[in-house]
């Protein structure tokens, strides 16, 4: 009977430790660790969730959880300095936290929005151009393949199988639009040179190798709107401590306006 007792005890301990455990992401010195908490660290890291990520974050978890447990057991917690820092710490996390709040409620006004966005808005203007290219190592090659292309050959065809940009093969040498800053020097000089629908008479020379270049298109760049760009510029202001200074004190002020204060 005192087997059947132990063995009772035991699979009754079992099927009622199975769901806790599934619950919780560790169980240390008695205390809980809800498997959530370690749920939500996986989901803000950003990346993806694998075994060694997530052994990783549940030791962190316990880590934190056996310095909070020796805080309370060697009285640490009850310091009077240690106290003053903690509190020190949690007002500095709120006032972060309010002071970002400010900001996206109403901390910035649209005369500060057009401002900014008037500093950044050359950055849009221009042109942008649908550009294709078919990239080889020698000179000899390109100008063989210029040959072909005015004698009829397609172009993305040739594309596929002779250029060595791998990215822009595959589609049959198209970049797509492309804004003359965002390509090298010569590449940027001899696109900008075509009309549309034009080729190079020449093969273009690159620290990459040699291009023939084929212009599809040109458009120009549309500018986004102050709303579009709103939390780029809020951003741009933010990296501004002058102005990161001026606004926290305007919103000191404000909430002092409001406050009753005897």
């Amino acid at each position: 009977m005192k087997l059947s007792k132990i063995a009772l005890s035991v699979t009754l301990s079992m099927a009622i430790s199975g769901p806790l455990l599934a619950q919780n992401a560790a169980v240390v010195n008695g205390k809980s660790i809800p498997k959530a908490k370690l749920d939500k660290i996986l989901e803000s890291s950003g990346q993806p969730s694998t075994p060694e990520l997530r052994e990783r974050a549940r030791d962190m978890l316990i880590t934190r959880e056996l310095i909070n447990q020796e805080a309370v057991k060697s009285g640490v917690i009850a310091n009077p300095v240690v106290q003053e820092q903690l509190e020190d710490a949690r007002l500095n996390v709120l006032v972060g936290s309010i002071f970002d709040n400010y900001i996206k409620r109403d901390g910035v006004s649209e005369a500060e929005l057009k401002i900014a966005y008037d500093q950044i808005k050359g950055q849009f203007e221009g042109k942008e151009y649908k550009v294709r290219h078919i990239l080889v190592e020698k000179e000899s090659d390109a100008k063989s393949l210029i040959t072909k292309i005015k004698a009829g050959e397609k172009f993305d065809e040739l594309a596929k199988s002779n250029s060595k940009d791998p990215g822009s093969a595959v589609k049959g040498g198209d970049l797509d639009w492309m804004s003359p800053q965002s390509l090298v020097p010569e590449f940027s000089k001899a696109m900008v040179a075509l009309s549309k629908g034009g080729l190079t008479d020449k093969p273009v020379k690159t620290q990459y190798g040699f291009h023939i270049i084929q212009l599809d298109d040109v458009r120009k760049i549309k500018v986004p709107t102050v709303a579009e760009l709103k939390p780029q510029l809020i951003e741009m202001m933010n990296q501004d401590q002058n102005w990161q200074r001026a606004k926290f004190n305007e919103m000191i002020e404000k909430l002092k306006a409001k406050a009753k204060v005897k």
